[in-house]
């Protein structure tokens, strides 16, 4: 049985390892699309980019990537390049974990598959496949 009453909320750190299991396990050729990527966990996005994002509340955004994919690239970094980054936001996230049917795994998977892909410009199909792949 699990002890409830000392459970803490899944870490920064937590979340951080739980995004990294979950990029290691996506398909191969799916990872290629951004290679090098680094994954950084926040508590909630900063003021720049709730405003860019057109968010309402700081809870409206799960994930977000910024950067440039091998398709634009060549495959070369050129110099002063920032490498690719995803942000996985951990109080949004488990706001919405709260509230799903969804183990906080498969969420985070999917968040990352979603803010990558959209990013290349895959389908909402090819991103399932993804997940399916990864799962």
């Amino acid at each position: 049985m699990i002890d409830f009453a000392n459970l803490q909320a899944p870490s920064l750190a937590d979340l951080e390892t739980l995004a990294r299991s979950a990029y290691d396990r996506l398909p191969e050729e799916f990872r290629q699309l951004c290679e090098g990527v680094v994954i950084r966990v926040e508590d909630f996005p900063d003021d720049e980019t709730l405003r860019d994002m057109e968010c309402e509340t700081p809870f409206d955004l799960l994930g977000l990537f910024r950067g440039v994919g091998l398709a634009q690239t060549g495959g070369i970094m050129h110099t002063g390049q920032f490498p690719n980054m995803v942000w996985l936001y951990r109080r949004p996230i488990l706001d919405y974990w709260a509230e799903h049917e969804e183990t906080l795994g498969d969420l985070i998977t999917h968040v990352l598959v979603h803010e990558i892909g959209h990013h290349f410009g895959l389908s909402d199909e090819d991103m399932e496949a993804i997940e399916a792949a990864a799962g």
